[in-house]
């Protein structure tokens, strides 16, 4: 296996693009890639593009006529079939929308069969973890599903075991539709509550399908407000007992920025050092329990100056072995690239000044008048019995 990581990278994923007054904004994607060269991680990591997903590649997740859809509709962006989710406000119709789509969706495909095949231990592609597309259908400003796409060309290439652990603050429910009745792939999502937020799932009682697949979904549903602390103690309650008994022989992670406080779409105050400490625990756990085989994705994010690149650096830097120091300076070459690309001033340090972040163990005890803790044990009392854990 090589020392080195993947960074999956090709400029045209920038033209994943909604229009000028969607929140997807791709700039995002831009200022990431020139944060990460800022600070050289590029040259820590092999940086190479993937080819696009074919049609076969994206019907091992999409059905055909969904993809014809998606290709007619980014030919002539007016005809779009809502029907599809096409043409509606999330997910506008754009000329060369199935080009982008399966672009981005080839690089996180491409970073799986790299890890699978033992090319690289770590891979990202921070333009992937489009986690809200469906099967027959796009929605939450999600064309083409990468993270499932991933996970089942792992499936094909003969992995038995694959754990996918969603971060973002909205519930990763086009993975979990995906698998649902798949007892090789264990889906865990942490998110804001289904009763303040898109896309209104991912309740703890949604468990996986009846028979096999029982089990084999896991849905921790955090109060609105919930900050570091509080999504530090869940992740840490939940997250690795479950990957330490499944035994996953790759490592999936969706990464999006939109837990931030400063996210306008969404409702937790969770810190740029946390996001920080989450990536360094999934790496921690993709080495105890996938043997290094870690493959992470971006994902939601909507603060695209303050918060998406530096998250995302962090990311990278954590996957390249090269961790960036949450107190250094950020390179000027950067801040005036953000300037000249937003107007905006861009800011100074790798840090929110939350670093190292503290939490409480669930060992340390549990506060039944706790939201939080309430959530938790929800969760852990579900889904922890069903595959013979202790709740």
């Amino acid at each position: 296996m090589s020392g080195r990581g993947l960074l999956m990278w090709d400029e045209a994923v920038t033209k994943y693009d909604f229009g000028d007054s969607h929140p997807m904004d791709p700039v995002r994607l831009a200022l990431t890639m020139g944060l990460v060269r800022a600070y050289g991680l590029d040259r820590a990591m092999d940086v190479v593009s993937a080819k696009s997903a074919g049609d076969s590649t994206l019907r091992l997740v999409h059905r055909a006529d969904y993809v014809a859809a998606v290709r007619a509709a980014s030919a002539d962006p007016h005809g779009a079939d809502q029907a599809y989710g096409l043409g509606t406000v999330d997910d506008p119709a754009f000329a060369g929308m199935h080009e982008a789509s399966a672009l981005i969706a080839g690089q996180s495909v491409g970073a799986a069969e790299a890890v699978w095949r033992g090319e690289a231990g770590h891979a990202v592609n921070f333009a992937g973890g489009l986690h809200h597309a469906m099967p027959g259908a796009a929605s939450g400003f999600c064309v083409y599903n990468d993270a499932s796409l991933a996970i089942a060309r792992l499936l094909e290439l003969g992995a038995e075991r694959v754990a996918y652990v969603d971060v973002d603050v909205h519930h990763g429910d086009g993975v979990q539709a995906a698998f649902w009745d798949d007892p090789r792939v264990l889906t865990i999502s942490l998110h804001e509550h289904p009763r303040t937020l898109f896309p209104q799932t991912g309740w703890p009682e949604e468990t996986g399908g009846k028979g096999a697949g029982e089990g084999s979904a896991v849905n921790l549903a955090l109060p609105a407000g919930t900050g570091d602390e509080g999504w530090l103690r869940a992740f840490h309650a939940v997250v690795p007992e479950l990957l330490a008994d499944f035994r996953p022989q790759v490592l999936v992670t969706q990464h999006g920025a939109d837990t931030h406080f400063e996210d306008p779409l969404a409702h937790l105050a969770v810190s740029l050092d946390a996001q920080r400490a989450i990536q360094e625990a999934c790496h921690d756990l993709a080495h105890s329990c996938a043997d290094g085989k870690w493959i992470a994705l971006g994902g939601g994010g909507y603060e695209i100056v303050d918060v998406v690149p530096r998250s995302w650096t962090h990311l990278v830097g954590i996957a390249a072995h090269q961790p960036v120091d949450p107190g250094s300076v950020i390179p000027s070459s950067w801040r005036d690239e953000v300037y000249a690309r937003t107007r905006r001033l861009a800011p100074g340090r790798m840090t929110d000044g939350r670093w190292p972040v503290r939490w409480k163990g669930w060992d340390e005890g549990y506060d039944p008048g706790d939201r939080l803790d309430q959530a938790i044990l929800a969760t852990r009392r579900a889904v922890f019995p069903l595959r013979g854990l202790l709740a």
